[in-house]
């Protein structure tokens, strides 16, 4: 039998174990060393596996990644969040929806020292939505708010997601955190829009709050002053090249405990949660890293990356619809796979096929995490609205699928402009170089 032949047994072995709940980490290590082994032979199989997962404990690129879950972990069990909200509260509560377009502003600031969409969602979730409800809000708008609002966590640095496809196409991580700056500012804005738009049409949807005095908003604004002082240290010192990627994280997680310090939110019960929470999650992403590491090396035997990328380029199509298919492939299996876990599967795939048609790897990676944003608030596998649902326990469910359904409109407008505009979020990086 020949490798490609063996290579989609392999893939047909990883959708199986999927299928049968499997852990994703799991499926990819049991269907990559399985086909391997087919392949070349079991003992190479296994051989080649022990030395990924040594290489990924050894790593230091990797280290990134449980520095910047500290980080998060830190802050979110600092209380940030509450005074993100009061301070965008504070300015926009009293417009029509503005308690929404306040939630999106405070997603947008916890998301910049967050790195996860899962994460800023249930934060939100927990400060937003009982201020959205007590005003009468829409159950399905402030639901969805919330959920779409938390989407922005994968997208405006630190993005674990980033991280990972920075990992697996060797590219800078750096320069991919600055490329996700302004289209991540820029959907908060179209987010914002959107409900301003739907609550002039109708009232009903998103009623005003009581409106602050000035003296409230400039209060207000001290709120934000540890977000702003953390984000603008780490990401200016890499902008700057005053430390790198890895020195970031850990200038960023050392700077988010000390705030947590000088809030007096930094007691022994809490901290234990924050090592607790950072250790079982950098290790669930580094060991998804690590099998996606040895089912790409399956897949580079099998051939099938570089045969799926002489297939796509040698199709009389122009480049762009060529990128448009492959995000409407993103779009579609986002709907029944993880985000994470569908960037570990495909990027091996089709990041061939993009260096062959000549586009830029770190605007991909950007269209890439704003396609996968819409896989967290699209049915069936939606986290982020599953997460909302399962602190406000008495909404409906697919209330807040249908009511993130016009800011699933929003991402795709979003991904349109940066097909269109690749500058949107290329310029900051390249200024950096």
């Amino acid at each position: 039998m020949s490798p490609v032949l063996f290579g989609f047994i392999g893939i047909a072995l990883l959708f199986l174990f999927l299928l049968t709940s499997m852990p994703v980490a799991f499926a990819m290590l049991s269907a990559g060393v399985i086909g391997f082994a087919l392949i070349v032979s079991p003992y190479a199989a296994l051989s080649m596996a022990a030395m990924d997962l040594l290489d990924s404990i050894l790593s230091y690129n990797l280290t990134v990644i449980p520095l910047f879950v500290l980080m998060g972990q830190t802050t979110f069990h600092a209380g940030i969040s509450t005074g993100l909200f009061r301070a965008a509260y504070a300015w926009m509560g009293h417009l029509p929806g503005g308690l929404a377009m306040a939630t999106i502003g405070a997603c947008t600031g916890f998301g910049a020292i967050c790195g996860s969409g899962p994460a800023t969602a249930a934060t939100m979730a927990a400060v937003a939505m009982p201020e959205m409800r007590r005003y009468k809000y829409s159950d399905g708008l402030a639901g969805g708010t919330v959920a779409a609002g938390g989407s922005l966590g994968m997208l405006i640095p630190p993005s674990v997601v980033f991280i990972v496809y920075a990992l697996l196409t060797e590219q800078s991580i750096g320069e991919l955190f600055l490329a996700g700056i302004v289209p991540g500012l820029f959907i908060a804005l179209l987010f914002c829009l959107s409900i301003a738009w739907r609550c002039s049409r109708n009232p009903l949807l998103g009623p005003p709050g009581p409106k602050s005095s000035w003296k409230e908003r400039f209060i207000s604004i001290g709120g934000i002053a540890e977000t702003l002082v953390l984000f603008v240290t780490v990401m200016g010192g890499m902008f700057l090249g005053l430390f790198t990627a890895i020195e970031a994280a850990a200038v960023g997680a050392a700077g988010s405990l000390l705030i947590a310090f000088f809030k007096r939110a930094l007691s022994r019960q809490v901290l234990k949660k924050i090592i607790k929470e950072t250790v079982r999650t950098s290790c669930m992403v580094l060991f998804i890293v690590t099998s996606a590491s040895i089912f790409g090396r399956f897949l580079a035997v099998s051939q099938i990356p570089f045969i799926v990328a002489s297939w796509f380029s040698a199709l009389p199509l122009p480049g762009f619809l060529i990128i448009i298919l492959i995000i409407l492939f993103f779009l579609i299996a986002g709907c029944f796979i993880d985000a994470l876990a569908l960037v570990l599967l495909t990027i091996p795939i089709f990041f061939p096929v993009i260096r062959r048609l000549n586009y830029d790897p770190v605007w991909f990676g950007v269209m890439i995490v704003v396609v996968t944003q819409m896989s967290v608030i699209t049915p069936p596998v939606g986290v982020n609205v599953y997460v909302v649902s399962g602190i406000e326990r008495d909404i409906p469910l697919q209330e807040i699928f249908r009511g993130s359904m016009p800011f699933l409109f929003m991402l795709i407008v979003a991904a349109a402009a940066l097909l269109v505009f690749p500058q949107l979020c290329l310029f900051l990086p390249y200024a950096g170089r």
